[in-house]
């Protein structure tokens, strides 16, 4: 029986129904939270990192500079300007925020969301080539229309960008951020190795696989949540608490994204059908799955060690994966995965219970908890 170790102990799997929107984590009820435009907060974010995340593109050797500006959707293939999808801008969000905890503006935290805006899509760059996936946001990737060198190469300077965005701030708190940022990125870095090596193993337990998430994604939220605050002059304590705040609520995110990456709608993910199951990832609802004992997750685990002896996967059909994909969720992987989703959510939340903030920057961190558990894509 799967075992997982949370304050409630050890919970059994049960079984989603079949063709259901993905389980999320509605809003809590009657909170001071619910009246917060999560919109706003993303889009302030958003508004405020643009423009200096632009100029520090700017700065890079041609023609890294146009390919980076494609990654983030401000051109075409072609080089006219584009209004592409910039992604959720949840880091920018959560850095600028940060910055209220202690009472600084919001653009205090800017050069943090900026710098943890460039670290995470230089992982996503790298990340894009190392799984082979040809689409992000609803068009070709990087390395698929500017091939894979250009791909390594922006990505690399897309890190160097990030931490010397800090730096030349030649503060003692853009020191202090800066080591928590290059902290976060080799746990992020570690984290992706992993992954990679969970793709060749018949077997990843529970407790691997929310490691190997909270490294790749916790991490770099935690970094995001923190930053901004301690750009504004906050102490290590306070930054810590937000720091697991942002980690519990990476691993939520995460595993909200391991469901989207087997039953997300391809229209809104932007990525093809089934695609964690395409790349052999060893998911959250796929190890959930496997540690869940009884018939299908028996017959899973022998489906899935003869996958990995096979030459022509990517031949398989829609009709195969589809198959995969029930035996998991008859196993209680995807119910598992939600649930887990919502313990996470509920962890964050009482992380922000040691820190002394405004009310309204407090209910802003909830809103977007609640925003990463029920999002769609």
């Amino acid at each position: 029986m799967l075992d997982q170790h949370s304050p409630e102990g050890p919970r059994t799997p049960g079984t989603a129904t079949r063709g259901e929107t993905v389980p999320t984590v509605p809003p809590p009820a009657s909170t001071a939270a619910d009246a917060v435009d999560v919109t706003a907060l993303l889009e302030r974010g958003r508004t405020l990192a643009t423009p200096v995340l632009r100029a520090a593109v700017d700065r890079l050797a041609s023609p890294m500079d146009t390919v980076a500006a494609y990654h983030f959707g401000w051109i075409d293939a072609a080089g006219n300007p584009a209004a592409g999808d910039g992604g959720k801008a949840v880091r920018p969000a959560l850095a600028v925020l940060s910055a209220e905890v202690t009472g600084a503006a919001p653009e205090v935290g800017v050069p943090g969301a900026v710098a943890v805006e460039l670290v995470h899509n230089f992982s996503l760059l790298h990340d894009d080539l190392m799984d082979g996936d040809e689409q992000r946001r609803h068009r070709d990737t990087v390395w698929k229309v500017h091939g894979p060198a250009q791909a390594i190469l922006v990505g690399d300077a897309l890190f160097a960008l990030g931490n010397e965005v800090l730096l030349e701030l030649g503060t003692v708190e853009a020191g202090r951020a800066t080591r928590r940022l290059t902290a976060a990125t080799r746990a992020l870095i570690d984290g992706q190795a992993q992954d990679i090596s969970y793709e060749h193993r018949d077997r990843v337990s529970v407790e691997e696989c929310l490691e190997m998430e909270g490294n790749k994604t916790g991490a770099l939220l935690a970094c995001a949540s923190s930053i901004g605050a301690v750009l504004g002059g906050a102490d290590d304590r306070t930054a810590d608490a937000l720091e697991r705040y942002g980690y519990h609520l990476g691993l939520a995110f995460q595993a909200v994204d391991d469901l989207l990456g087997i039953w997300g709608d391809p229209e809104s993910t932007g990525k093809q059908t089934w695609s964690d199951l395409r790349q052999r990832k060893k998911s959250l609802p796929v190890v959930a799955a496997l540690a869940a004992g009884g018939p299908a997750s028996e017959r899973l685990g022998e489906i899935l060690a003869a996958d990995a002896k096979s030459s022509d996967f990517a031949a398989f059909s829609e009709e195969e994966f589809a198959a995969r994909a029930a035996l998991i969720e008859e196993a209680g992987g995807r119910e598992w995965t939600a649930d887990e989703a919502r313990r996470q959510h509920t962890v964050a939340i009482e992380a922000l219970h040691a820190v002394d903030m405004p009310d309204r920057v407090r209910d802003a961190f909830t809103a977007l908890a609640d925003f990463v558990v029920v999002r769609k894509r």
